[in-house]
């Protein structure tokens, strides 16, 4: 009976051992399957990992990453001259948009990385196509979900290529009128007469009527002048025009246009109409209101104001109250 005793002390530990090491091994071996099947997976150009560690892969490796930044280097060093060459084509030549170049260029230069970048997965073996059309999907759900920015862009596009207006015209926009002084493909800045920054979106510009004032170099000024009905007509069409012609902005050719254009309760309404280059109109405008104002002057010629005439029909015995002031008490 001792001896069935001490042999069961024994054998228990025994077994337990045993059951240890057996699950050492399972684990030991199931680790290894994974590792082998990692080892084994396919991960670049038809190779598995264990393949790209021998030496041939690593030197085959390194030679495509030092392939892939030379292509990066010249595809960097190319895109950005195309686009300094363009900008400096449009700075050289008057007759051209510089922002229509700016655009031009940047548009060139993106177009020149992404083929760079195409070449340099293609060096290490990817598939170029697969990545391609993820892009196009990717690019597809992005513009449904930027559906109003996508229409500043494509309204930023339409400006600068059909060039309404460029850099430095003075434009009316949405009741607003200023200078431009950018253009990009999602807004347009204006500096406005107190030379506030204006920030338009270019939907709202493509959309809505834009007047440009620097479209042309001339205009045509416009004011109407007003004289009493008991003055010469002529005469006083002679000081006009003869005021208005003097200064060295007035064009000769076309010719002015003058007549009386409105006989007003209180006066006759000469219309003026002179044409001038168009970066000077503003100041021209207000300089020969007050030059043809002071001529009228000096010509005694009047130039009459609204007047007002009150008739008061009062009762007979309130007739010396009203003529009489009353004495203050």
């Amino acid at each position: 009976m001792e001896r069935l005793r001490h042999l069961r002390v024994h054998v228990l530990p025994k077994a337990k051992k045993d059951d240890s090491v057996e699950e050492i091994e399972d684990v030991t071996k199931t680790v290894w399957a994974q590792l082998t099947e990692v080892f084994q997976t396919e991960l670049y150009n038809g190779q598995s990992f264990a393949d790209l560690l021998t030496f041939e892969s690593l030197i085959s490796f390194t030679g495509n990453v030092i392939a892939a930044a030379l292509l990066l280097m010249i595809g960097f060093t190319i895109a950005g001259f195309v686009r300094r060459r363009l900008r400096k084509f449009g700075e050289n030549h008057e007759s051209a948009d510089t922002t229509l170049f700016d655009f031009l260029g940047n548009i060139l230069r993106y177009v020149i990385l992404a083929f760079t970048g195409l070449f340099v997965l293609n060096t290490f073996g990817i598939q170029t196509t697969s990545i391609v059309a993820v892009i196009g999907a990717a690019g597809l759900a992005i513009g449904l979900a930027l559906q109003g920015t996508l229409s500043n862009v494509a309204a930023g596009v339409m400006l600068i290529f059909f060039r309404p207006l460029k850099i430095g015209d003075s434009v009316e926009i949405n009741d607003v009128i200023g200078s431009v002084k950018e253009i990009t493909l999602n807004y347009t800045v204006l500096a406005d007469l107190s030379n506030v920054r204006v920030v338009v979106p270019n939907s709202e510009v493509w959309g809505n009527t834009i007047k440009n004032y620097s479209g042309y170099p001339i205009r045509r000024a416009e004011w109407t002048f007003g004289v009493g009905y008991g003055v010469n007509l002529a005469e006083a069409e002679r000081v006009i025009l003869d005021t208005v012609m003097a200064d060295a902005r007035s064009h000769k050719h076309p010719q002015p246009f003058l007549q009386v254009n409105n006989l007003g309760s209180s006066s006759v309404d000469f219309l003026m109409r002179v044409w001038c280059d168009t970066d000077v109109y503003f100041q021209y405008q207000a300089d020969m209101k007050r030059k043809v104002k002071e001529a009228l002057d000096d010509a005694g010629i009047n130039i009459p104001f609204p007047t007002r005439t009150l008739i008061m029909d009062t009762p007979r015995g309130d007739a010396d109250k009203y003529q009489h002031p009353i004495a203050a008490e």
